[in-house]
């Protein structure tokens, strides 16, 4: 009788094994499935793009299209290197004004900010970060296009109403500052207390602590801030439509309205998109949009391995 409920057990046992294991092998599969799905995707879109764009590369040289600085579908001139610069100074203007008040702001939260001043803070950042990018926009157009306009420009020498690159770089600049805080405390507080204990045991000041090796050691962390900081800049569409001024040419000064790459698409899109030369073009610069951001996601990952491998702790 014990015989045959101990093999009753047995069996038991081993068919929820079975089970188990069969489930395990199904999500094996979703989960590969799920990532093979992501980069037939990404292939598909740059295929795509690719595809769409060799109207505008059969009649026009790559060279010629990314150094001509004429840009006028009606006459068929189509020199994207206006909105290329454009995006470039705004990128580096923007992470110029963002990164250090992003990180000076973590370090504060992290290290400094305690009970109730530390939750207030934390909290604002976070609304910041959820409020849509439009409302910035719509705040910016009140309030930072007539400052910039009647007092910041003329000082150095500018003029004009307020909107353009610099405008758009100090509104992009508060509106990628709440993520990049938000992900370099992360960091910052992943960090064993033994690092700062250890640091501050030796005769190292706070600040020297901070610096010397809480920096380092969440330099990886900070660093993935700072390029999905970069990743929203480059991307950016709505506010600096609203705020650059829309104007094709090189800019000759940070107050200079101008073009980027992907409001060169908002701006020409529903007009344009009907003649297909110029529906090639537009969708030459998403490709250009594509392959800048997947080049420097690469390079950056290889950056950020090696800032951990030489940043160990």
């Amino acid at each position: 009788m014990e015989g045959a409920t101990e093999s009753a057990e047995s069996d038991d046992n081993r068919g929820r094994l079975s089970q188990r294991l069969r489930r395990e092998r199904l999500s094996s599969y979703w989960f590969t499935g799920a990532g093979y799905f992501a980069i037939a995707l990404f292939a598909l879109i740059v295929l795509t793009l690719i595809y769409q764009s060799l109207p505008l590369l059969s009649e026009y040289s790559l060279v010629q299209v990314l150094t001509s600085s004429n840009w006028d579908p009606a006459r068929n001139e189509f020199g994207f290197l206006p909105a290329i610069v454009g995006t470039i100074y705004v990128t580096i203007l923007t992470m110029l004004i963002g990164t250090p008040i992003a990180i000076l702001t973590a370090i504060y939260i992290a290290e400094y900010a305690e009970g109730r001043t530390k939750r207030l803070v934390s909290s604002f950042i976070d609304v910041l970060a959820a409020i849509p990018s439009v409302i910035f926009g719509l705040v910016a157009l009140i309030v930072v296009v007539p400052f910039v306009g009647n007092y910041l420009a003329p000082v150095f020498g500018s003029s004009g109403t307020g909107t353009g690159i610099f405008t758009v770089s100090l509104v992009m600049g508060i509106i990628v500052t709440p993520f990049m805080i938000s992900l370099s405390v992360e960091s910052l507080e992943a960090l064993p207390d033994e690092l700062r204990e250890s640091s501050l045991g030796v005769g190292a000041t706070k600040w020297e602590t901070i610096r010397l090796v809480l920096l380092r050691a969440a330099g990886p962390g900070i660093f993935s801030a700072i390029l999905l900081g970069f990743g929203r800049v480059f991307g950016a569409t709505i506010v600096p439509a609203m705020l650059i001024g829309g104007q094709t040419r090189l800019p000759d000064s940070l107050f200079s309205t101008g073009q980027t790459l992907p409001t060169l698409i908002v701006n020409d899109f529903g007009e344009l998109m009907s003649v297909p030369i110029t529906q090639s073009a537009l969708i030459f610069v998403g490709l250009m949009l594509v392959v800048v951001v997947w080049i420097f996601n690469f390079s950056a990952m290889l950056v950020r391995r090696r800032l951990q491998r030489r940043w160990q702790y």
